[in-house]
């Protein structure tokens, strides 16, 4: 009996790549459309964020050289986990920083650098475990995706608010900047963020609110910080950290690679993304994980016609990021001569889009949203308790609210 032919699987026809000899020969076909997709990706989601990272770094306590060394090593996770993993399995895998992550971090209060810095280890090895023990990542994922993305909107609600705090004190500033967010978002909903950074910084200037600016290239140096692990900050910080790395971050970044018709490698990813926050936390870095928005930009037609050369967009991306590494403590400089208004506004308006997300999912199911909206009003209210923060009690009511609800609904 002849075997029965199957039809070609994308995995496969990736794998075997038929133009492979010629590849060999002349090396990638590196076109200018990788360069430019991977380049555009890395600014999207540099410029858009680094306001959160300072904000999140300033809320433990870092220093300004501790605040380059975070933004360097974050940079040095970037570039080494999207290389590795695109070269690897010749996928468009590309890595970000936990924007979420960042929120949840600024959003803290009375936790130092050490402390931090314990909970993001815990919050890296459980993202090894969970590459690891493979029921780790199934009870993840049976985390009612209402109540999730709740404890997510309540952590974005606080900065999106503060945007409209700050007009009060700043409104020459705030207002002008929330406009030209409102009208270039209709264009282009990535490109908002880096035109009000842009404007932010000359209107500051302007206005005469900005300090002194740096004149001179700095390079970036890595600070090592040695942790201390206090199990309040643990619970209250490294568990949701990891919670909404994997829920808002990476199980999205696998929705947007199948979506695009790849395979995904999601042990192999969380892997490296795990090794590489746990290596990198004693300098600041808070969670590597698989990029969600700024991947569709590397993983669609507009990176290369041909799907299986879009993988070239890893190492350009890595290679961006590298750059960033080196140079970052003058990006930080920069930042920090701004008025906090600028820094509030930018972060703000750079989570109103996944604030939006966030709302939609937690309110989608109607059966759920009791407990969703308990889970955003207590993440958002910022109560903390035994040491405890909100996100973390807010997660908690969440859950018991839909236990209670299922047992009554069995009980009747």
């Amino acid at each position: 009996m002849r075997p029965r032919c199957e039809p070609p699987r994308l995995e496969d026809i990736l794998r075997a790549r038929p133009a492979g000899r010629q590849e060999n020969q002349r090396g990638p076909e590196l076109s200018g459309s990788v360069v430019v997709s991977a380049v555009v990706a890395v600014i999207v989601g540099f410029g858009g964020t680094l306001a959160l990272i300072v904000a999140a770094a300033q809320a433990v306590g870092a220093d300004a050289a501790e605040i380059s060394s975070w933004v360097a090593a974050l940079c040095l996770a970037m570039a080494a986990t999207s290389a590795y993993l695109s070269v690897r399995h010749r996928l468009p895998v590309v890595t970000a920083w936990s924007t979420p992550g960042a929120a949840l971090i600024a959003a803290s209060t009375g936790i130092d650098l050490a402390a931090a810095i314990g909970a993001f280890l815990l919050a890296g090895a459980l993202v090894l475990l969970t590459a690891l023990f493979r029921p780790l990542g199934s009870w993840i994922e049976r985390i009612p995706t209402s109540v999730a993305a709740a404890m997510l909107a309540g952590v974005l609600l606080r900065f999106v608010i503060a945007v409209f705090d700050s007009a009060e004190s700043s409104p020459l500033l705030v207002l002008p900047l929330v406009a030209l967010f409102l009208a270039v978002r209709l264009a282009s909903p990535f490109g908002a963020v880096l035109v009000v950074l842009v404007a932010g910084v000359v209107l500051a200037e302007i206005l005469g609110l900005a300090g002194p600016l740096p004149t001179e290239v700095t390079f970036s140096a890595l600070v090592f910080t040695r942790p201390s692990f206090e199990p309040a900050v643990l619970i209250g910080l490294g568990l949701p950290l990891y919670l909404v790395t994997m829920a808002s971050q990476n199980l999205p970044g696998f929705a947007v690679l199948r979506a695009a018709g790849y395979p995904v490698p999601s042990r192999s990813i969380l892997a490296a993304t795990g090794l590489a926050s746990v290596l990198t936390a004693p300098f600041g870095a808070h969670a590597s994980n698989l990029a969600a928005i700024t991947a569709s930009i590397c993983t669609g037609p507009d990176a290369h016609p041909d799907a299986s050369k879009r993988w070239l967009t890893g190492p350009v991306y890595g290679a961006s990021y590298l750059v960033l590494a080196v140079f970052g403590a003058s990006l930080v400089s920069l930042f920090q001569a701004m008025p906090p208004a600028l820094i509030v506004t930018i972060a703000g308006t750079a989570l109103i889009g996944p604030l939006a997300g966030a709302l939609g999912s937690a309110l989608a199911e109607e059966r759920q949203r009791v407990a969703a909206t308990l889970t955003l009003a207590v993440t958002a209210s910022g109560v903390s308790f035994l040491g405890i923060g909100s996100a973390f009690w807010g997660l908690s009511v969440g859950l018991l609210t839909l236990a209670l609800t299922s047992l009554w609904a069995r009980a009747r």
